[in-house]
């Protein structure tokens, strides 16, 4: 199972013990709000998509649950317009099924993971760890190191309150 994946990744940090695992899908940033008891901004949603340059890899961006990705801001960072793998293709690379996809664990290279800035306006965030019933609280630096993140973008935007 991938949450086993991701938890004995995190065992190396000493901690394994900070992976939540729920009686309950949180699949989806509403389900995970739910289950971890925090707003859906909160929840770090981590989208797949495709890279042009290498059909056996992917972009990765970690997100906030609220954020929507800008087509003009990705673009314009990364260089092509953004697609999102279908859900088979993002098992396959990843390793990590759609609902639990995140950046911990990832054992093929050709993966590039980001993290956007939408993350940076909460102490903590959410992120899958691996299952479509887990979860994982970190700082936006940690989720940052732990993902071994290659960069921060701005790619997305954030819903007016």
């Amino acid at each position: 199972m991938s949450v086993d994946k991701v938890k004995q990744y995190f065992k190396q940090f000493g901690m394994e013990d900070k992976v939540l695992e729920f009686d309950v899908s949180s699949a989806t940033v509403d389900l995970a709000a739910e289950a971890v008891g925090v707003e859906g901004a909160r929840i770090c949603k981590t989208l797949t998509f495709k890279d042009p340059e290498n059909e056996d890899g992917c972009i990765l961006v970690q997100m906030a649950g609220d954020a929507r990705v800008n087509n003009g801001k990705f673009k314009r960072t990364f260089g092509f317009k953004p697609t999102m793998l279908p859900a088979q293709e993002a098992l396959r690379i990843t390793g990590h099924a759609v609902g639990g996809v995140c950046g911990f664990a990832i054992e093929n290279p050709l993966v590039k993971i980001y993290v956007d800035d939408s993350v940076k306006r909460f102490p903590s965030v959410f992120p899958a760890a691996g299952s479509g019933n887990s979860a994982i609280e970190l700082t936006p630096d940690e989720l940052y190191r732990y993902s071994n993140a290659l960069d921060w973008v701005d790619v997305c935007k954030i819903p007016e309150a």
